[in-house]
């Protein structure tokens, strides 16, 4: 198969297997997106999404949010790993959002990435599955299996998701991206032996 052949395939059958992509992270704006997968980091969806509806009821809005005090956050979030860091960046983050932005997320790459704790995956998350904007955010299980099934030979996630960008029509990256983490999660984990990876059983077998 060529490389075109091989993105031709993850994405047919990625269509069958999830046409609808839900996003993990329980949120209600594109605010309560970015804490979220900000919180993200170094853990699980599932764990956040177990702490922040206590930790939305308090601080739903960057106005309540930086009204409380770093200990408070991070009480909130104590069972998230990295909870010290994580607390202070959401903190400064609402204040930022309040003295540069009036409390309105913005929508550029460059004015979320100023924002503490948002690099640029979470900016791409935001971008795409809060605004709308196309985007490809990649994470581990995409850089991963974009290495696996030979559609990059990215070293980091940097080139992964540029090589991404370059195969995929733009129509798609927003699904598309949301697609292969699912994936991953449920054919192809990473702690895996990947019997169950019929995707790339599917490119290379003989």
């Amino acid at each position: 198969m060529t490389k075109k052949q091989r993105a031709e395939l993850v994405q047919i059958e990625l269509d069958k297997l999830y046409p609808t992509t839900p996003i993990p992270l329980d949120h209600t704006d594109p605010y309560t997106l970015m804490v979220a997968v900000a919180l993200s980091a170094q853990t699980t969806d599932k764990k956040v999404n177990q702490v922040t509806p206590e930790l939305f009821a308090v601080a739903g809005t960057p106005q309540r949010m930086a009204r409380l005090e770093e200990y408070q956050i991070k009480e909130l979030i104590k069972e998230i790993g990295l909870s010290n860091t994580k607390a202070k960046n959401l903190k400064r983050m609402a204040e930022l959002l309040l003295e540069r932005h009036d409390g309105i997320v913005p929508q550029t790459y460059e004015e979320l990435e100023a924002l503490p704790g948002v690099g640029h995956k979470t900016a791409s998350v935001v971008m795409s599955q809060g605004f709308g904007f196309p985007a490809f955010p990649v994470d581990t299980h995409i850089h991963r299996l974009m290495t696996l099934w030979k559609l990059t030979s990215g070293k980091n996630v940097v080139e992964t998701e540029r090589d991404a960008k370059k195969l995929f029509p733009e129509e798609v990256w927003n699904k598309l991206h949301l697609q292969i983490i699912f994936y991953g999660r449920e054919y192809s984990p990473a702690r895996g032996k990947g019997e169950k990876d019929f995707i790339t059983k599917m490119m290379f077998e003989k």
